[in-house]
């Protein structure tokens, strides 16, 4: 006889609590595609792996610090393509372009993630704070970088904070409305709108 779609046959396999939470978390952010946080349960994310129900407590609080953990992977693979700008070498535009680049990748693949979080933190406090969090410390990292392209010479003087927490919420709100939605731009736009904005700010026309 076939088996039920949901239902779990045999035993279920053994796996690290690095693959087991991994699973877990990845369960989560394809639920996020799908439906906002508000809708999130414990039961629907579990459903979504082979491990059992009491098995999300070993890993997690509760939903707000599963959501923590979606934002700190996905903040980790954002600040890999923003190192691109904040450690390269070289012609400052191209940097800023190379940045971009990725950063509008991993958009263009979790992007209704990334949207369902930044709705979620307007209304869930600890969303909120872990979100507000995570865009602090682009601002931050962004402000440390323009103040070390300034002492070179490369960029000319202005507000390194100021102009750090624009270009950051900029992108924010434009990379979710964007490539959050059924109606994306095309990546190559975004890549081309953000990297012209952000070079001719702090570079100067080329």
């Amino acid at each position: 006889m076939s088996q039920q779609p949901g239902v779990q046959s045999g035993k279920r396999r053994r796996r690290t609590p690095e693959v087991a939470e991994r699973e877990i978390v990845e369960a989560a952010a394809s639920l996020l595609r799908e439906r906002p946080f508000r809708e999130l349960t414990v039961d629907e994310v579990m459903r979504r792996t082979d491990l059992s129900r009491p098995s999300f407590y070993v890993y997690f609080q509760d939903r707000q610090h599963l959501v923590l953990r979606v934002v700190e992977r996905l903040g980790a693979e954002l600040f890999t393509m923003s190192d691109r700008w904040y450690k390269g070498a070289g012609d400052g535009p191209a940097l800023v372009r190379d940045a971009v680049d990725g950063i509008v990748g991993v958009y263009a693949e979790h992007g209704p993630v990334l949207r369902a979080l930044a709705d979620a933190a307007t209304t869930d406090p600890d969303v909120e704070a872990a979100y507000e969090a995570l865009v602090q410390s682009f601002v931050d990292a962004t402000a440390r970088h323009i103040e070390r392209e300034i002492e070179a010479g490369r960029v000319l003087p202005l507000d390194p904070l100021e102009s750090a927490k624009a270009i950051t919420w900029m992108m924010e709100r434009y990379l979710n409305r964007s490539l959050g939605g059924p109606l994306d731009t095309p990546a190559d736009t975004v890549t081309d709108t953000l990297s012209t904005i952000v070079s001719r700010a702090l570079y100067g026309a080329r």
